[in-house]
């Protein structure tokens, strides 16, 4: 643990002396930042000028990663029994319905992302609540409902990723590894920095990004420069 803390101040200090970055500079803070052994997660975090309480004001969707996300996912696809080898083959690592239920229901949920054929969707009544709680109810707005489950799950296993907001008007997500070349680091952010421009929810008047802030896992924070977010 000591170790680590010496290379996160070694990190903060060598972005010292410049307050924010432009979109280059903050990918290249982020591979020169990282200072974990195993291969750090690149994050970005949004702080957007939303009420999320507004129903005109939130944030949900999915972005493809022109370089994918660098994650293993682990999916369980709900489907009926006529498309659980169709969902398999995609790459699903669980594929049914009532036995997938059945482990939800007893909280045992050990994915990343839970998706789900539309015509099984009035079937999950049982679990609605659980998996709400978790934030890994399938829903139409984050892709994860889909009547081509294949597809679905082929997406996500390539790099798609979902974004929300919080309840504090925050989108955290990912958009690489610390090991991925700086131009692929570059052309994710800028994916989801557009995705999240175009999102832009009717109801939000006046400034809309507030700030946008790099990461990796256990690194410090590399703010970027706003006029060059939004150029």
């Amino acid at each position: 643990m000591p170790k680590s803390g010496k290379n996160y101040k070694k990190a903060v200090e060598a972005l010292k002396g410049q307050e924010t970055f432009t979109i280059a500079e903050g990918v290249k803070a982020v591979k020169e930042t990282a200072t974990t052994k195993f291969d750090s997660t690149a994050e970005v975090h949004f702080n957007l000028n939303i009420d999320p309480k507004q129903a005109d004001q939130t944030l949900r969707g999915t972005i493809t990663l022109p370089h994918g996300s660098g994650k293993t996912v682990k999916i369980a696809a709900l489907v009926g029994d006529d498309k659980v080898k169709e969902a398999k083959d995609a790459g699903a690592d669980a594929a049914g319905l009532e036995d997938l239920i059945d482990e939800f229901s007893k909280g045992k949920i050990n994915y990343d992302l839970v998706v789900a054929d539309s015509s099984v969707m009035k079937e999950l009544g049982k679990v609605a609540k659980i998996l709400g709680q978790k934030g890994m109810m399938p829903n139409p707005k984050s892709g994860t409902v889909s009547s081509d489950i294949a597809k679905t799950v082929k997406e996500f296993k390539a790099g798609k990723v979902e974004y929300r907001n919080d309840k504090d008007g925050n989108v955290h997500t990912v958009f690489g590894k610390a090991s991925f070349k700086e131009d692929e680091l570059e052309n994710n952010l800028k994916a989801i920095i557009q995705a999240v421009r175009d999102a832009k929810p009717s109801g939000v008047k006046g400034t809309y990004i507030n700030s946008v802030t790099l990461t990796t896992t256990m690194g410090p924070g590399i703010r970027l420069n706003p006029s060059d977010v939004l150029a």
